[in-house]
């Protein structure tokens, strides 16, 4: 079963912040692809498991930007 979730991340201005936050998302387990759009300041994970939302949280922290919930 695949999911997919968008979420508000807040404090994105740069191409290196949507690495960043890329590359912290992708390490979560079951996390098949992540498309942020640094307009809307949203980004999607798609993943083959339920993520939690404060794993999600804990990884866009580790970025260093701030999950909108």
């Amino acid at each position: 079963m695949t999911s997919t979730n968008t979420y508000d991340v807040k404090g994105m201005t740069c191409e290196h912040c949507v690495s960043a936050v890329s590359a912290e998302l992708a390490k979560l387990r079951g996390v098949q692809d992540v498309v942020v759009d640094l307009n809307t300041g949203k980004v999607t994970v798609t993943s083959d498991t339920d993520l939690k939302v404060d794993a999600v949280q804990a990884a866009v922290d580790e970025a260093g930007y701030e999950l909108v919930r």
